[in-house]
């Protein structure tokens, strides 16, 4: 055997003693995991991606720290995976942060990993998806763990509207490893096993006396319903894998690409007659928008996404002859379908992702208004509430608006009304349109004359029946061009179909500026 021969061999045989060592480290992390209930890092990649898809990165990475016992143990890829797969045959990046390895704590050799990652996802236009378990800033490391977040933090911005963001909780996550994922489009959680906090319950209870459980502080049940954080929230990994896949059947993989098309086989001359009884003829009575929207939308699927945050408002994805739509509409079973101040910031940045990612609008409405009171007034209801009326009217993409019913006041304009720059608006018979209800305004107009009258019931029975002629059937805005036609509700699947279609080819110029200025 030559020397070159021996020395070919003695490379070859160090490779594989490297690819030994990371899969008995990656072993161990396993059998660590699985104590607690979960999947080791790597595993949970691989059961993202498909089957022998997951090409990793940077596995013989190392951290060059030395001081606090840190030059002792010096594990191979220094806590994150890192890499490309395929879902479904379309290509994703993917980190996924290990808690074995120092808490899943983020140091520079970490944090450049993930950069690199980032930088490469938007490079090759394909979406990021980040699986987060970790402690934070790595403190053994100083200021390296702070400035290595900062450097991600600017990649989630710089990254925003060019490719989607998304994040999966899988442990207790605190701090800067937080701030990122609030950043991504969309976050997922898993109940009993995610939690995200700024500062911990420890913290909490030294600085301000109160005692509270990291569940009832950020598990995935608070952010879910309370706070907001939070747009899935899953029983156990596997069903959050199958939320992540549904979720990117719907999105582009970038903002220079279309809308997926998959055919559904769903007629688009379909037609429900079960529309025609779906709404209440009485107006203040309540039904389920979601049965409203299945009944429309490719064979009743539609994935809602924050289902149990401002339930008064329904954000989600579904198609229309195989075309991928956003779905934003007012839900009369809470709250009477008003706007408040999370059903407003729900709606505003949903309809942002869709406009940024180039999917089609579809609004229904039925909204008697924006929510009264002094808590919202007094939490900013005007200002979140022009978050709503700012993302409609900023929004290029096609949109188009169905008003089910009710359509009042300043909320009218602010859901997706022709004034806004929406394309097609349609409203069904029984639509009410007017700056307010009959029997408010005629309470209002008609004061003195409800008081002078022999019989005030009865004469305010004829002038809200006069009010509701003139000023609250959908005729008068059609009459003005507001809205575009009065359709049977049975047809309104064809006809949503058809505008769409129309609208596919939209091009909108927009005035040349650095960005707007959202009243955040």
């Amino acid at each position: 055997m030559t020397n070159d021969t021996e020395t070919s061999v003695s490379k070859a045989a160090r490779l594989e003693r490297l690819q030994t060592d990371i899969a008995a480290q990656h072993q161990a992390a396993a059998e660590k995991q699985a104590q607690r209930g979960k999947r080791s890092a790597i595993d949970r990649v691989l059961a993202l991606l498909d089957p022998d898809s997951f090409q990793e990165l940077d596995a013989l990475v190392q951290h060059r720290a030395t001081q606090f016992g840190m030059g002792k143990s010096n594990p191979y890829g220094d806590g994150v995976v890192t890499g490309f797969g395929t879902i479904e045959g379309r290509r994703v990046a993917v980190f996924s942060q290990d808690f074995t390895v120092l808490g899943g704590s983020l140091g520079e050799a970490f944090a450049r990993k993930m950069v690199k990652l980032m930088d490469l996802a938007e490079r090759y236009g394909c979406p990021v998806i980040g699986i987060n378990d970790s402690a934070g800033a790595r403190i053994q490391e100083g200021v390296e763990g702070l400035a290595g977040y900062g450097e991600v933090f600017f990649r989630n911005v710089r990254c925003s509207g060019v490719i989607p963001q998304i994040s999966i909780i899988a442990g207790p996550c605190a701090g800067g490893a937080v701030y990122s994922p609030a950043m991504t489009d969309f976050i997922f959680m898993v109940e009993k096993t995610s939690q995200m906090f700024i500062t911990g319950p420890d913290v909490i209870k030294t600085v301000t006396g109160e005692t509270v459980t990291m569940e009832a502080l950020g598990g995935a049940d608070t952010h879910a319903r309370t706070s907001g954080v939070a747009h899935f929230e899953a029983a156990d990994e596997d069903e959050l894998i199958e939320q992540v896949r549904a979720l990117l059947s719907f999105i582009p993989s970038n903002n220079l690409e279309d809308a997926p098309f998959e055919a559904t086989g769903d007629d688009p001359e379909r037609r429900s007659e079960r529309l025609d009884t779906i709404a209440p003829e009485v107006s203040t009575k309540p039904y389920d928008m979601h049965e409203l929207v299945a009944e429309i939308v490719d064979n009743g699927d539609f994935f809602e996404v924050q289902p149990a945050h401002a339930p008064n408002i329904i954000c989600g994805f579904a198609r229309l002859d195989g075309h991928a739509v956003g779905i934003v509409a007012n839900q009369p079973r809470h709250l009477a379908g008003t706007l408040d101040i999370d059903a407003s910031i729900k709606g505003a940045r949903f309809i942002r992702f869709c406009d940024a990612f180039n999917i089609p609008l579809v609004t229904f409405v039925d909204v008697p208004g924006f929510l009264p009171g002094t808590d919202q007034e007094y939490r900013g209801i005007i200002r979140h509430g022009a978050k709503l009326l700012y993302a409609y009217a900023e929004a290029t993409v096609p949109k188009v608006t169905v008003i089910t019913r009710k359509a009042y006041g300043g909320a009218y304009v602010v859901m997706n009304s022709k004034h806004i720059g929406a394309d097609f608006n349609v409203a069904w018979p029984q639509a009410e349109i007017a700056v307010m209800g009959p029997d408010a305004a005629v309470g209002l107009i008609f004061r003195r004359d409800l008081q002078a009258a022999e019989d005030p019931v009865v004469r305010r029975k004829e002038l809200i029946s006069e009010y509701e002629t003139l000023f609250s059937s959908p005729y008068q805005a059609a009459s003005r061009g507001y809205i575009d036609a009065v359709i049977q509700p049975r047809d309104t699947r064809p006809w949503l179909i058809d505008a769409l279609a129309t609208a596919r080819t939209k091009r909108v110029a927009t005035p040349a500026r650095k960005h707007g200025n959202i009243p955040l």
